[in-house]
């Protein structure tokens, strides 16, 4: 037999968590992020170790410690060696009982697979691949974590400001002043490099009644990526105007940046006018340095109710600023898709990528391509 193995620290935590939330722990999207990260610094295979990083990051306040243990106890159980940590006892018995508790002379081991997921962790794997349209309050909710954890990292570009070291170009200053320090006498030659930056982000999204679906998790997935980068990172809504929500989505926590950016955009379901918002976007801040050399992604379904000719045009520009272009459409991975909206047929030439974004593993390809571009 195998030594066992935890699984996916992402899949099997989140359903951690929901068992904690379940039994009244405050385990929010912060604090599973934080567990997360604090599993990459120990043994995930030591119950000692997995149980106190999770302690200190999930729980909120005392009355939190019993319910983790009988939770813990509970989703772990025969997936971790036992390691004789030193917890508390619950008070007034256990809170959650997820398996039969071990110890009626069974061998619970035999019965089930070494690899068995426990249901939650499993649930949260298909959830990746389910069309967020279609999913019900409760599975969004747990899509909505998964998105928070999301994390797009930027890419990077060599910037043109040179700094000492690296083998690109002979520093002449630096080398001068070091011979007349030696009184004359040929030295090292000095050398710069350039530094390489993170590249610029920008999101525009379609919040139009069409999009109305896929609008929550878009903004979500923007919340993410301004966190990781809110100095790189700038996201607009369009659907009848241009609205800049960068500020908005700084918040830290999810629910209250989306609810500031819900506020602040005017056009929510409403029409769309895509050719119109992105000129506006490339006079305002295109043209001022925004989209230049950037990552550009714009999430639209393509049903253009202005000028799909002027859409083209706004779209070439965009094109020759830009360092990539990326259309995220929600329907572009279900079958019988194709590019045939005014939108989309006037925007096609001029893409570097076309993704889907209707499920959570379409938007962690659209995570890779940005990371990558």
């Amino acid at each position: 037999m195998g030594s066992p193995q935890l699984p996916d620290p992402v899949i099997t935590l989140t359903g951690f968590a929901h068992a904690l939330r379940a039994n009244g722990v405050a385990a929010d999207a912060t604090r599973l992020a934080g567990a997360i990260e604090a599993l990459t610094h120990v043994d995930p295979l030591d119950a000692a170790q997995v149980y106190w990083a999770g302690r200190l990051t999930l729980c909120a306040e005392p009355d939190d410690l019993p319910r983790y243990d009988a939770v813990f106890d509970a989703w772990f159980r025969d997936r971790l060696p036992s390691a004789g940590a030193p917890r508390s006892q619950p008070k007034g018995g256990q809170v959650l009982q997820l398996r039969p508790a071990a110890g009626d002379g069974t061998d619970r081991t035999a019965e089930q697979p070494e690899e068995q997921l426990p249901t939650a962790a499993s649930d949260a794997e298909v959830l990746r691949h389910r069309d967020v349209a279609g999913l019900t309050d409760e599975e969004r909710q747990e899509i909505n974590l998964l998105v928070a954890l999301l994390a797009p990292r930027l890419g990077t570009l060599r910037s043109r400001r040179r700094h000492p070291g690296g083998r690109e170009r002979i520093d002449v200053s630096r080398t001068v002043r070091g011979m007349l320090r030696d009184g004359g006498e040929p030295a090292k030659l000095a050398r710069l490099r350039r530094r390489p930056k993170p590249r610029r982000l920008v999101l525009l999204l379609d919040v139009s009644g069409s999009m109305s679906p896929y609008a929550d998790v878009l903004l979500r997935f923007a919340h993410a990526a301004v966190r990781v980068a809110p100095s790189r990172t700038e996201v607009f809504t369009v659907g009848t105007r241009l609205t800049r929500i960068t500020r908005q989505l700084r918040q830290r926590d999810p629910e209250q940046a989306l609810a500031a950016a819900g506020t602040a955009i005017p056009d929510w379901s409403g029409g769309t006018r895509l050719g119109e918002g992105l000129q506006a976007f490339l006079d305002l801040w295109g043209q001022r340095g925004t989209a230049r050399r950037a990552v550009v992604v714009l999430a639209s379904d393509g049903w253009e109710r202005g000028d799909a000719t002027l859409l083209g045009e706004q779209m070439a520009r965009l094109a020759r600023l830009a360092h990539r272009v990326v259309w995220v459409n929600p329907h572009r991975g279900k079958d019988g898709f194709a590019p045939v909206t005014a939108g989309m047929a006037a925007a096609l030439p001029h893409l570097d990528e076309l993704l889907a974004g209707h499920t959570l593993d379409a938007l962690h390809t659209l995570a890779d391509v940005i990371a990558h571009a």
